[in-house]
This record gives C-alpha cells, structure tokens and sequence, in this order.
C-alpha cells in the first residue's frame, strides 16, 4: 500500500485527522477539491465571525454615548469589511497549508472518486489523473447549503449564505427564509450593518434544539432590536416586481407580503459526496449522510466517514474531534467508548451557548432534575461591559447536582461554555465548581453562582426555596 491513511476532503474534519495521523507515524495523503479549511473556514465560521465582529462594533457605535463617548459619524467601508475578512481566511488556510508540511502529509488538489475499498483516483486539473492505495480511507467532504423545492428559488437575489458572504452593498431590505442557526448569524450581522431584516420561519421555534427558556427570551430580545419574525409561516410565492423581490406569506392571521432587495435561503445544509461513487462499493447512505458505526467506519470496513458528510452533527469541532477518533482508531490507540457531548454556540446578540441536557428534555426524560439561573444583570462584569442581557442556567440531577447541563445566553457565551463543557463531560456536581475558586471581576463568577443556586448558595442573587 502507498499509503496508511487516504483523506478525502481538507476540512475541520480532515485536515485534523490528517494532522493526527502523521503525528502516530503514519503515511497520510490529503485531496483537497478546493481550498483547505473547508466550509468552516472558507464560508463558514471564519468569514461570518469576521462580519460577527463587525457587527458588534456598530452594535456598541450604536449606543456609545452610555459610555460618556459622542462620535459625530461613522460609515460602513463594504470593501474594507471584505478585505479583512478575506485577509483572515488567508491567513488560516496558508496557515493549514504549512500544518501539512511539517507534518509531512502529501497534499493533492484534485476530484477524488472510490475505485476499491483501498484506491482513489484523483482527477487533477490539467494533469494526468492519479491513483492512491491505502490500507484505511477517510471521507471527509462536509456538506453544502441546501435550497428546496420552492417558489422563486432560481430568481435573482434569492441566494445562500455562500453568496451573502461576498455582499458588495449591504442591502435595505434582507429577508431570511428559515431562520435556526445560520439564518439568525446573519440577520444579527446586516441589522446591526442597517439592513430592514425579517425573518420568516415555517416552524414555530427558532432553535428547537436549545432549551425554551432561552428561545423564549431570545425571540423577545430579537423583536426589540427590530428584526421582524414571522413563525409558523407559509410561503405562497416569490416574485420580483420591478427592483424589489416579491413574497407573499399566510399564518394564522391571514396572508400578506414583504418586501426584499435579498432573500437568504437558510434551509439547513446536505452532506456532499457525489462524485466519490459510493454505489460501486456499497457503502451505505441516507438524505442525512453516510452511515457509520460508534466509530464513524462506513459499512464497508476501513472506509470512514467524518464531519458534516456522515450528518451526525454538523458543527466544525464534532468534525475535528471526530478526526481525531478515527487517526487514533487506525493507529492502534484505545479510543473512548463514548463520544463527548458536543457544545453549540450561536453568534447572534447576544450569544447562545449549550451543552449537554435542556430542561425540556429531562421533563421528556423523566428525569428527576433540579435547576438554577443566574441573571447577567447581577454580574460585576457583565454591567462594566454594558451587556447584562442574558442568564447562566444549569440543570443537574437531583439526587447528587452532576451538572446535566449548561445553558448561557449573554456576553462571551461561546467562551463561557467550555467551564460547563467540562463539567457535564467529566460528570462533575456542584462541590467541584464551588470548590473552585472563580476570579473577580468575571463573567465566569455568572456560571459559578448558577451553579451554588443549584442548592440555593448563590451569593448575588435572591436564592429561591426551591429550584423547580
């Protein structure tokens, strides 16, 4: 065999397992379609954390005058936003590009396709094609966004996220189709840049997988920036009408239309492997991806599937340590008999973080629960920054307070969560964070006495008689 290990796609996922690999000694090969990073890092997570920053700038220009600042005026520099954005990326993909070096991984930029359980071909641009033999194959070619069946889905202005990303004008009236996770980023990022925002969703929770507390208090927060929502909402048909794109909705109080110089289609995302002839060897797949066992190997042994192609959980870190898993897996290494909860950050205003169970489930569960919230308005740091929209809440088991759960919306929640990333992985309870001393002025101490209120021992809050 050529080689130990063959990498189909240089994403969070692959590049990573490649990374991994070569780190165990063994001989690694990349193919690469495009550039490395991946959707996450090309038009994904990077791009949109840029434009996040942007927007988080004019969010504090908005209201700087609470700072005892005046600022006469401030424009938006499209190109420049662009350029720093772009210069960013850059920088990471060069960055995965040496990574690759000094690990000694070969790199091949190219189309692969599966011609045995051991070889790849690769199709090169205006080169011969190349074959690769490989004891073990790694599929890791992500996913793409999906636009369904729809009225006005081939009009111009109704684009994905992949072609918002590279807006030259921010425009006056963007309407978000679908809203959850994506969909709401950006809404956040061209209503704070001034764009008219309305966001129409089918179902009628934005984010069925957060706890309702915090969907709940999140949708009031967004009406009162002025973003318009419209749940539970049918779309009837998409036009244009002279410069303006045209829709036409109906809920349940009636039917009407709203106007838009953009449509963002944000349906969620499909895994992409055609092309890799996954019918001529028989591996097995769904709409959602490629089916893999506990260890992320495909049906066909030594053949794995990692990252947003196998649709398990489509996030840029679950494909990162899903890499790591299957290196170690291939190198001979014990790996854990259970993957570790995977923490979800959502960039919007302010931010979203979870892990581990919500209140919702363990009530589904039946699951004999206690629960606590800290309140961000009570934080020292929080009311320096001017950000004390927003809670800690903590949901841990009854009898003993394990930490079941974190959820956090407020300041820095895609930092904070890490502290309960760590709790709800290592089945910590409440001694172990009290135990633990939390630095002052922070807004870590907001995490801390959620969890003391657990057994109503928070020290800045009125504690309640009773946690549910």
């Amino acid at each position: 065999m050529d080689k130990d290990v063959i990498v189909i796609g240089g994403g969070p996922g692959g590049y990573v397992a490649a990374i991994r690999a070569a780190q165990l000694g063994l001989k690694v090969v990349v193919i690469e379609k495009d550039k490395f990073g991946g959707t996450c890092l090309n038009r994904g997570c990077i791009p949109t954390k840029a434009l996040y920053r942007e927007a988080e700038i004019l969010n504090i220009l908005k209201n700087i005058e609470d700072y005892g600042i005046s600022v006469d005026s401030y424009k938006i520099n499209v190109k420049k936003i662009q350029d720093r954005k772009n210069s960013i990326v850059s920088q990471l993909v060069s960055g995965i590009e040496q990574l690759m070096k000094a690990n000694a991984v070969e790199v091949v930029y190219g189309r692969a396709e599966l011609i045995d359980k051991n070889t790849v071909n690769v199709a090169i641009d205006n080169e011969e094609d190349r074959s690769f033999h490989g004891k073990n194959i790694i599929i890791a070619t992500g996913s793409c966004p999906y636009i369904p069946d729809m009225p006005g889905k081939n009009l111009e202005g109704v684009i994905t996220s992949d072609e918002l990303l590279e807006f030259e004008e921010v425009p006056e009236e963007l309407v978000v189709l679908g809203g959850g996770v994506i969909g709401m980023e950006f809404a956040g990022i061209f209503s704070a840049m001034g764009s008219k925002v309305t966001v129409i969703k089918a179902s009628a929770n934005m984010f069925p997988e957060e706890d309702s507390d915090i969907v709940k208090r999140f949708t009031a927060s967004v009406k009162r920036k002025g973003i318009k929502l419209f749940a539970s909402t049918k779309i009837k048909d998409i036009y244009r009408k002279e410069n303006k794109i045209i829709i036409e909705i109906e809920n349940s109080k009636g039917t009407s239309t709203v106007l838009a110089d953009k449509i963002l289609v944000s349906k969620g995302r499909r895994p992409v492997f055609s092309g890799l002839n996954l019918d001529r060897l028989g591996i097995k797949y769904n709409k959602k991806g490629i089916e893999v066992n506990e260890n992320y190997e495909t049906n066909i042994e030594g053949i794995y599937a990692i990252g947003d192609v196998n649709g398990i959980t489509l996030l840029a870190h679950a494909a990162s340590y899903q890499g790591v898993w299957v290196a170690e897996k291939i190198a001979g290494l014990e790996t854990p008999k259970k993957a570790s909860p995977v923490p979800n950050c959502i960039f919007v205003f302010p931010e979203i973080a979870s892990i581990g169970l919500s209140e919702d489930k363990a009530k589904e569960k039946g699951i004999d629960y206690n629960v606590s919230k800290f309140m961000f308005g009570a934080n020292g740091k929080a009311l320096t920054l001017g950000e004390t929209e927003g809670f800690v809440k903590i949901v841990s088991k009854a009898s003993d307070n394990t930490i079941l759960g974190v959820h956090i919306m407020g300041p820095h929640a895609s930092d904070l969560i890490h502290e309960g990333a760590l709790a709800v992985s290592n089945k910590l309870n409440l001694n172990h964070i009290k135990n633990t001393i939390h630095a002052h002025p922070t807004l870590a101490e907001a995490f801390s006495e959620a969890v003391l209120g657990l057994n109503c021992e928070a020290i800045h809050i009125a504690n309640k008689k009773r946690n549910k």
